[in-house]
């Protein structure tokens, strides 16, 4: 019955995947609503729960876009699930603002298929990865994906590889012009951390190993039919599956190095993982397998909110 609800495009699915995430908002949230609740505070609850939201309306949008899936609502649905898997990643305003434009650099580079204004696109990918760095530092491993769309759709012209550093250039000069507007110093607005950690010791609690275990099972096991899946596409549109797989490797580096390992680094891995396995479940011709597929990731979620 899940499969048949979110097989098609309906505007319904959006109303589900919405409380879906006011579930995953409010476990995140529950000592805000019982303790120190506030109208102003509340006001900046509801801001944030909306750019999460905005953050699926904007997951549809590329995968219908540039063809990343068929017909379906897969992709919005897996991609709230793992917000309700890991609601901490809820309440994190850089890493869901960081992985918003990063969203908008990754519909960028996906657009490169049509190879219209290519050094228009790459410019801007570049700048919307260089914005999410200013809000988490890390994100700017994503770069690696402008130079991976640069060999994967553009015929290696030293021009298109020069746009990115004019881009790098760019965003640091607006950048240190709000900084003196906004904080009377030039260099106040890059006060973000470089730190890194490779301490794993607050993923020991049953909660999060269930957790991470679900999404790294489900990922990897789709991984692996989706590099199958990107032989049988069309030649144009195997550069933009190539794509997704980077920035799954990334979000997976980017989570590994993460400073603060309280679960909301994650949230990198929601988007291009979701694409992935809505690809592997529009694949799986036995309806009773993507029935029981789709249940665990919606079960497994609601029961590690009781513990």
């Amino acid at each position: 019955m899940i499969a048949s609800v979110f097989n098609k495009s309906k505007p319904i699915n959006f109303v589900i995947v919405f409380f879906i995430l006011v579930l995953a908002f409010t476990a995140a949230n529950v000592n805000f609503f019982i303790e120190t609740f506030s109208l102003s505070d509340f006001f900046k609850k509801t801001v944030l729960f909306f750019t999460c939201y905005f953050s699926v309306l904007l997951l549809n949008f590329i995968v219908v876009k540039n063809n990343l899936s068929k017909n379906n609502h897969f992709q919005i649905l897996i991609f709230g699930l793992f917000f309700l898997l890991f609601p901490e990643t809820t309440i994190n305003v850089n890493f869901l603002v960081s992985n918003i434009f990063i969203l908008f650099g990754l519909r960028r580079i996906l657009s490169l298929r049509s190879q219209i204004r290519i050094k228009k696109k790459i410019f801007d990918a570049a700048f919307w990865f260089g914005v999410a760095m200013l809000f988490y530092f890390w994100s700017g491993l994503y770069f690696i994906l402008v130079f991976s769309s640069l060999l994967l759709y553009t015929d290696n012209r030293v021009k298109n590889w020069i746009v990115p550093f004019a881009s790098i250039i760019t965003i640091f000069i607006v950048s240190i012009s709000f900084s003196v507007v906004l904080y009377d110093d030039f260099f106040k607005i890059f006060n973000f951390s470089t730190a890194f950690s490779y301490d794993y010791s607050n993923y020991n609690s049953s909660r999060f190993l269930i957790a991470i275990t679900l999404l790294l099972s489900f990922g990897i096991w789709a991984s692996i039919f989706y590099g199958r899946l990107i032989q049988q596409k069309k030649k144009a549109f195997r550069p933009a599956f190539k794509i997704i797989f980077i920035a799954v490797l990334i979000a997976f580096i980017m989570v590994i190095i993460a400073p603060k390992k309280n679960g909301s680094e994650f949230v990198f891995l929601f988007a291009p993982t979701a694409i992935i396995i809505a690809n592997y479940i529009e694949s799986v011709k036995e309806n009773w397998f993507k029935e029981l597929f789709l249940s665990v990731l919606i079960v497994v979620p609601l029961l590690l909110l009781m513990l």
